[in-house]
């Protein structure tokens, strides 16, 4: 039984050739998922990309064809699976059209890069189907906040709370006598059964106004849509948090200021323009206006760094902020396919200034931000937290 099993599984993955050398056909629920990844992954797929084989397959460009292959990729495989399956026929055999239609995006797995790729289309895509594209991403949107707002808000006002702590409480209502002790524990005399404050740790007074002010500049260009859509999402978030003042601009060679629709990521989405060329400096030049408070801003730059703009000039502006007291940092990517193709030349001479460039998972972004609004050294912070 384990011999028939091995064999049903390698005829699954070497596709059926008469060279498979398995001697085994499928029936039934097998047969129904190899035709789906013949389709998918066979010669007519493989020839789109490039790739050899003599496997047979397509969707041709039928929609109904289309709909059906949806609907069995998502019986056959687990959403993980769809959604790779997903990304790879939009690039293999070119579904991208059909993506305008509401018939297929109902079908659809929604997933970040799927709604990367709808935000790509947002200028072509006529009315009937832009409401279902909004339904598609107004559910990736509503899922990642699910995951990630929570523990945004949690590090964010953490890391405001510890700022805001004073070594010289004023009164003793305002001394915090559980990390006090803690920061004496040295001190305890055993025959006293007491510990002796040599430094008391004090709550600090905690302001309703804005304590921090963060800036966040997004790369638009086709390479990085899974940064912008987590890049939009987390924008929302910091933005719902009366503690700072967050501003989102996004930027090609034009900027377009956001920040007026953070109050629904959805608005931020579809006010973007995934593709075309890329001017940073242009981009930096707009947000150094918004920075009214140096000494208290982080500016987040999200972009893979390569700079059609004026080079000298946007490093000269970079320089500048960090002269002035600002949190500067370089994110290469923010998205969970680690770093895209960046420009090594630019982030070096980043580096160069203090402006650490990484890429980022989404889920280290909450910790990312506690860690800048502390000041702390954030090229040990990556290397401690992104390494693996």
């Amino acid at each position: 039984m384990q011999t028939d099993e091995r064999l049903r599984r390698w005829r699954m993955v070497l596709g059926g050739e008469d060279a498979d050398g398995t001697g085994v056909g499928l029936s039934g629920d097998d047969a129904r998922m190899d035709a789906a990844l013949e389709a998918l992954y066979g010669q007519r797929g493989r020839s789109r990309s490039g790739g050899r084989g003599g496997r047979r397959g397509g969707l041709g460009e039928s929609a109904p064809n289309v709909a059906r292959w949806l609907g069995d990729i998502r019986t056959y495989f687990p959403s993980s699976v769809v959604q790779v399956m997903q990304k790879d026929a939009i690039e293999r055999l070119d579904l991208t059209r059909l993506l305008l239609e509401p018939e297929m995006l109902d079908a659809v797995e929604p997933d970040v890069h799927l709604v990367g790729t709808l935000l790509s289309l947002n200028r072509v895509m006529p009315d009937r189907a832009r409401e279902s594209a909004r339904a598609v991403v107004r559910k990736v949107v509503a899922e990642l906040e699910a995951r990630l707002a929570q523990r945004t808000r949690s590090a964010v006002t953490g890391a405001l709370d510890r700022s805001a702590r004073t070594h010289r409480p004023r009164r003793p209502a305002d001394i915090d006598w559980h990390r006090t002790i803690r920061a004496n524990l040295r001190h305890y005399i055993p025959e006293r059964g007491t510990v002796i404050p040599e430094r008391l740790v004090g709550f600090g007074h905690r302001r309703q106004a804005v304590e921090r002010d963060v800036v966040l500049c997004i790369d638009q260009s086709g390479s990085m849509a899974s940064s912008v859509v987590y890049a939009g999402v987390f924008g929302a978030v910091l933005a719902s948090m009366r503690t700072l003042r967050t501003s989102l601009v996004v930027f090609d060679t034009a900027v377009v200021d956001l920040t007026d629709q953070l109050h629904d990521p959805v608005e931020v989405l579809f006010g973007t323009r995934l593709g075309g060329g890329t001017d940073i400096n242009r981009a930096i030049a707009y947000c150094q206006g918004l920075i009214t408070r140096p000494a208290d801003t982080v500016f987040i730059l999200i972009s893979d760094l390569y700079e059609g703009g004026v080079r000298e000039e946007m490093l000269k502006r970079v320089a500048a902020m960090t002269t002035a007291g600002v949190q500067v940092i370089a994110l290469l990517a923010l998205s969970d396919e680690g770093a895209p193709a960046y420009d090594h030349t630019n982030a070096a001479a980043l580096a160069e200034l203090g402006v650490p460039a990484f890429a980022c998972t989404p889920d280290a972004f909450p910790d990312l931000m506690a860690a800048a609004i502390e000041r702390r050294n954030l090229t040990e912070w990556a290397e401690r937290h992104l390494s693996s």
